[in-house]
């Protein structure tokens, strides 16, 4: 996983807060630890967590922005960031024990605070929605032409079943927490040159809960969340292509602190056809003739994703020529009416021929007996109808 905490969250430099919010939801459900089948699942997810920290907190991600990736963490190990043992002085802006410059009554730190926050802190982060999730499900171009019910199995994570996501036991022993005593956010408070600036983050200990608890829930290791297989109904509208996607909601990852769960993404395959192939709403279909009705003409029967209809060919019919049979393709999506079948005729050159037949043809050449003019577009017409 990449160092910069834009790449690790997937997201552009310029991106806004909702946007980095929205795209730590996903990489969160993806590489939880208890829900993930990647090994380094749960260094990933620390460092998904700590992304979302900094570039959430607007003076974080200021000198995040400004001194670059090795720099603020050089900063942030001394303390600069975290309120460890650096200080407040300690910063990659801290002038290391000489005091506030702009400090006392009316001094430019006392503004600072009245901006950035002072002293109580703004309480725990609200309900959010869980992440979407995303499946793919393939069906035949009969089902897609007709529409249909699908069964479909996924596994997907849930709240646990044995605690309801809390992540304890329902009788477990409880205790507010003290390193942020119950507020579910920390502050810590560091010099710049501008003044002593105060930052408020989720707490370390109890993760936002402000709550810390004597026991785990041995089901889900505390982590609130499981694994779960599920069987779900998809209706498939007719006439759907393939590479939609159906929207199936709240059937994705749970949400945090009470929101509701995500969506459930089906992207849709359609499999290829023996004899169709598809272009949109219209389907193509293959016909071969024999030589006789070429010459002669004939009704012949074409199949359709409805049913056989019958087709004139006309006397004297060539290979690449089209017929098109109208309403006779796909529905269209959420529009009235149905695409057309167009028919390619292919004429079929007799191979094994008995006696009779041979005499026959050597006959009509002979009575023919007559320079044959070539369509200039034949070549093509074959070309197409292949």
């Amino acid at each position: 996983m990449s160092e910069d905490f834009y790449e690790v969250l997937g997201v552009s430099r310029d991106a806004s807060q909702d946007e980095i919010e929205q795209a730590y939801r996903k990489k969160a459900a993806e590489y939880h630890p208890d829900v993930s089948d990647d090994p380094n699942a749960e260094e990933k997810f620390k460092r998904i967590r700590k992304a979302k920290e900094v570039l959430t907190d607007e003076e974080q991600r200021r000198a995040y922005d400004q001194m670059g990736h090795e720099r603020f963490e050089q900063a942030d190990k001394r303390g600069g960031f975290d309120g460890g043992p650096g200080g407040a002085g300690a910063g990659p802006f801290g002038g290391g024990g000489g005091g506030d410059p702009f400090g006392g009554a009316g001094g430019m730190g006392d503004i600072f605070e009245q901006f950035f926050g002072g002293g109580g802190g703004g309480g725990r982060g609200g309900a959010r929605q869980g992440a979407d999730l995303r499946t793919s499900l393939s069906i035949t171009l009969a089902e897609a032409y007709e529409g249909v019910t699908k069964q479909l199995n996924v596994t997907r994570p849930e709240r646990c079943p044995d605690c309801d996501g809390s992540g304890h036991p329902p009788g477990a022993d409880s205790q507010t927490c003290p390193q942020c005593n119950g507020r579910g956010q920390e502050t810590t408070v560091r010099q710049t040159p501008l003044g002593r600036v105060q930052q408020t983050r989720t707490c370390s200990r109890c993760e936002g809960e402000g709550t810390l608890y004597d026991e785990t829930c041995s089901t889900c290791g505390g982590g609130g969340i499981t694994r779960e297989d599920a069987s779900l109904e998809v209706e498939i509208p007719s006439g759907i292509e393939s590479g939609q996607t159906l929207r199936m909601e709240r059937e994705g990852a749970p949400g945090e602190g009470g929101g509701p769960e995500g969506d459930l993404l089906v992207e849709i395959e359609v499999e290829d056809h023996p004899d169709f192939d598809r272009d949109g709403a219209d389907l193509h279909y293959t016909l071969p003739v024999s030589f006789p009705q070429a010459v002669f003409g004939d009704a012949v029967e074409v199949p359709t994703l409805d049913g056989p209809v019958e087709m004139d060919l006309d006397a004297g019919v060539q290979s690449g020529e089209t017929r098109r049979l109208r309403s006779k393709g796909m529905p269209r999506l959420q529009r009235r009416g149905q695409g057309d079948l167009l028919v390619h005729v292919q004429v079929v050159t007799p191979r094994d021929l008995n006696e009779e037949q041979r005499e026959a043809l050597e006959a009509f050449a002979e009575a023919s007996d007559e320079d044959l003019e070539v369509d200039q577009t034949f070549f093509e017409k074959i070309k197409s109808s292949f």
